[in-house]
């Protein structure tokens, strides 16, 4: 989650079992990236049991860093890369080189099918509730028409919070959930302490969506586009721009109202795992 996720909430996901990720541009240099994947590295090195971990990378030609980004993810190994704004082909051989996955955020099904055409790996459909830049369909609707012609692994993203509910996406197609905003209030989460709070006291009814911040429609925390006073943007935001502009203006999805109190990432994570096991029962 772009300026949430860091290497504390990463590693104890992981640890707990649970495949953890992070926006590579959480880091504000190529050369803190590379600091990151050290650290996240160490810190995994011999723990038993650990799930892999993952970075998330923006291919989109307006990414100054992704040259040397991409370069750091070759060098360390990184198990998943997921990449966003654009499905490169060529940034999917170059993963798919040292044995890396590849998956691909779309919104839509015709976002899947040129991103199934650049060789991912896997998708991720982000359907309508997710946090940030979520998409706009059903979340029924959008795995259904994936699976006629993509039979690869599929996560699907938006609103999931209980382990209930990763056992419903298996059953109507997906293979994996991909859950952020559950894990903003975290112990171990780069987020502020006003944020955790304004996370724990929203409901459903308090995301808005909006292309008023980044010039892209994407959920948002109504009060805290109320105090930031956002102006209406016209066209879409450079990288720098939109980092500034998600400081003040707090993403979250619908789902922001299973967030009852702040805890640990393990705690998340073995809840999580505790329901989807006694669901399957």
């Amino acid at each position: 989650m772009f300026l949430v996720s860091g290497p504390d909430l990463v590693v104890e996901c992981c640890k707990a079992g649970l495949l953890g990720t992070f926006p590579v541009l959480n880091q504000r240099s190529s050369e803190g990236y590379g600091e990151w994947l050290d650290e996240i590295e160490g810190r995994l090195a011999g723990e038993e049991g650990a799930a892999p971990f993952g970075v998330n990378l923006i291919v989109h030609k307006s990414n100054p860093r992704l040259e040397a980004d991409l370069e750091l993810t070759v060098r360390h190994r990184v198990p998943l890369v997921i990449t966003s704004l654009g499905a490169a082909a060529e940034v999917v051989q170059v993963v798919q080189g040292y044995g890396g996955l590849v998956f691909h955020d779309v919104t839509s099904v015709r976002h899947a099918g040129k991103a199934v055409a650049a060789g991912v790996d896997g998708l991720i459909a982000v359907a309508a509730g997710a946090g940030g830049h979520g998409g706009m369909l059903s979340p029924f609707a959008l795995v259904e028409e994936i699976r006629r012609f993509f039979s690869g692994p599929l996560a699907l993203a938006g609103a999931i919070t209980r382990g209930q509910q990763i056992a419903a996406a298996r059953l109507m197609g997906a293979d994996l959930a991909y859950i952020g905003s559950h894990f903003i209030a975290a112990e171990e989460s780069l987020a502020g302490g006003d944020q955790k709070d304004m996370m724990i006291e929203a409901n459903a009814a308090d995301i808005v969506y909006t292309d008023r911040v980044t010039g892209i429609g994407a959920n948002f925390l109504g009060r805290s586009l109320a105090a930031a006073s956002v102006p209406e943007q016209h066209g879409a935001l450079s990288l720098s721009e939109e980092a500034r502009a998600w400081k003040t203006v707090w993403s979250a999805g619908h789902g922001v109202g299973s967030t009852q109190a702040r805890r640990s990432a393990r705690a998340l994570c073995d809840d999580l795992k505790h329901e989807f096991e006694a669901t399957l029962q």
